[in-house]
């Protein structure tokens, strides 16, 4: 996976410091998971109390840098210094898969003056 650390990203349609010089379009990462049966079954039987569900929470996190550093190979693929306007979306896939896509603008930028 990437390091995503050197480029920037903001769910904002700017960033602070640097002026957008070129709009690339749209980079996504998408991700489908599975639980998997035993994580399947032990989630079932949490959810049967209240609260969190950690397996879940887990996941979803987890999905989520990793559609991140998709998103990031996706932009640098295109060119781009940076990302901004980043969204996430997220679905379920016949009641067994849970898909997760980052999407944004890629953009090149220029320090500002």
């Amino acid at each position: 996976m990437s390091d995503t650390a050197d480029l920037p990203m903001t769910t904002g349609l700017e960033l602070p410091g640097v002026r957008i010089q070129e709009n690339l379009g749209v980079c996504y990462g998408l991700v489908v998971r599975s639980m998997g049966l035993v994580g399947g079954v032990t989630s079932s039987f949490r959810a049967l109390r209240r609260g969190e569900v950690s397996e879940y929470t887990q996941l979803l996190e987890d999905s989520r840098r990793h559609a991140i550093d998709r998103m990031s190979d996706n932009a640098r693929l295109l060119g781009a210094d940076a990302i901004v306007g980043v969204r996430f979306d997220s679905s379920e896939i016949g009641g067994q898969f849970t898909e997760i896509v980052a999407y944004g603008t890629a953009v090149k930028v220029e320090r500002a003056p």
